[in-house]
C-alpha cells in the first residue's frame, strides 16, 4: 500500500483506489447507514483513515481492515467540516458547523480539548510546528489557536463578514492562504513570533474564480497553489519567492463543482473530487488528466492521498 487514494461521496460510500490502474480496490459501503461523507484524512503512518460523516468521525483501519470502524468520535452536534491528524497520529483535530474545534485523543477516543469558535467552522489545519491550529469560519474570521496556552492568539478578517471557505498552510510554515465564498484568495507571510514583524503579514490578494471557491491547497514543495471551484475548474498558481501568484494552468475536464483536492508528496500530481461523481488524477507538468476514477453514483466531495513515506 505505497499509494493510498481514498474518495468519499454523497452516496455514503468510501472508496479506495489503485492510483495508477484506476481500479477500486475496496469499498466501505456503509449500507443502511445515513450521513454523507464530508472530509477524509489519512494518518501519517498510513494506518488509519478518519472520515467525517455528518456529525461524527469514524476511524477505519486502512490495511485490509474490516468495513466496520475501529471507533466513532461522537461529540459534535452538527456537520463535521474538517478533519486532520496531528503529526504523530495520536491526535485528531476536527472542526464543525456547531462552532467548535475539538482535539481528540485517539488512544481513548475521548475529546482532549474543545475550542469555542463562536461561528460555524469551515476548515482547520495544523501548523507544521504542531503547536498551533489555523481555522476559518462562516463569519469571515481566520483564527490561530495556540495548543499550549489553550487560546485564540491571532485573528484575521480579510473581507469583513464574507465566509472563509478554506485555509492552507505552507509545509515549511512560511505562508498562509485563505479562500472565500466569492472566489478571492488572501495570502499572508508568517513571521517568527519573536521577530518585530507582525505574525501574519498580508502580502497579496487576488481573484481566483468568479464563482464560489471550495478549496485552496498549497503544494508540499510550496511552489504551487491549487484552487477548486463551483465553476468546474481547478486553477494552478505558481508562487514566486516574493509571493506573486501567477495563473499557470486551468485543469478542465470535470463537468460539475470541484469540491476537494490533494497533492502527491512530490507535488507532481493532483487528485480532485467532483459533483460529476468522479475523481481525477492530474499531471501537474502537462495539466492533463492521467486517470479518472469512476464508481460513485453521487457527488464525490472529498479525497485524500498519501504516497509519501509512512
Amino acid at each position: 500500500m505505497s499509494v493510498i487514494l481514498v474518495t468519499g461521496s454523497y452516496d455514503h460510500e468510501i472508496r479506495f483506489w489503485e492510483a495508477w490502474s484506476g481500479i477500486c480496490s475496496r469499498t466501505i459501503a456503509r449500507s443502511g447507514e445515513s450521513g454523507q461523507v464530508n472530509r477524509l484524512a489519512i494518518s501519517p503512518d498510513k494506518r488509519l483513515l478518519a472520515a467525517a460523516i455528518h456529525k461524527k468521525v469514524y476511524i477505519y483501519e486502512i490495511s485490509n481492515g474490516p468495513s466496520t470502524p475501529l471507533t466513532c468520535l461522537d461529540a459534535h452536534s452538527m456537520n463535521v467540516t474538517s478533519v486532520s491528524f496531528h503529526s504523530e497520529g495520536k491526535w485528531l483535530v476536527t472542526g464543525s458547523e456547531d462552532g467548535t474545534i475539538r482535539i481528540w485523543d485517539l488512544r481513548s477516543s475521548q475529546v482532549h480539548r474543545t475550542y469555542d469558535n463562536g461561528a460555524p467552522v469551515n476548515d482547520v489545519c495544523v501548523h507544521p510546528n504542531q503547536g498551533e491550529l489555523i481555522s476559518c469560519d462562516q463569519a469571515g474570521c481566520i483564527k490561530q489557536w495556540d495548543l499550549s496556552e489553550n487560546l485564540c492568539s491571532h485573528e484575521l478578517t480579510p473581507a469583513g463578514d464574507v465566509p472563509i471557505r478554506s485555509v492552507s498552510l505552507a509545509s515549511d510554515g512560511s505562508c498562509l492562504v485563505a479562500g472565500n465564498n466569492k472566489g478571492k484568495c488572501y495570502v499572508w507571510k508568517i513571521n517568527e513570533e519573536k521577530s518585530d514583524l507582525p505574525r501574519y503579514q498580508a502580502v497579496t490578494k487576488f481573484s481566483a474564480h468568479k464563482k464560489y471557491l471550495t478549496r485552496v491547497l498549497l503544494s508540499p514543495d510550496v511552489k504551487y497553489l491549487a484552487t477548486c471551484s463551483a465553476d468546474t475548474t481547478v486553477k494552478i498558481w505558481s508562487i514566486s519567492p516574493n509571493y506573486e501568484f501567477r495563473q499557470e494552468k486551468i485543469l478542465q475536464g470535470h463537468q460539475r463543482w470541484v469540491w476537494d483536492c490533494a497533492f502527491s508528496a512530490d507535488s507532481a500530481y493532483l487528485v480532485t473530487a467532483s459533483s460529476d461523481h468522479t475523481a481525477r488524477l492530474w499531471e501537474m507538468a502537462s495539466g492533463e488528466t492521467v486517470r479518472q476514477y469512476n464508481g460513485h453514483h453521487k457527488a464525490a466531495v472529498c479525497c485524500a492521498l498519501h504516497d509519501g513515506a509512512g
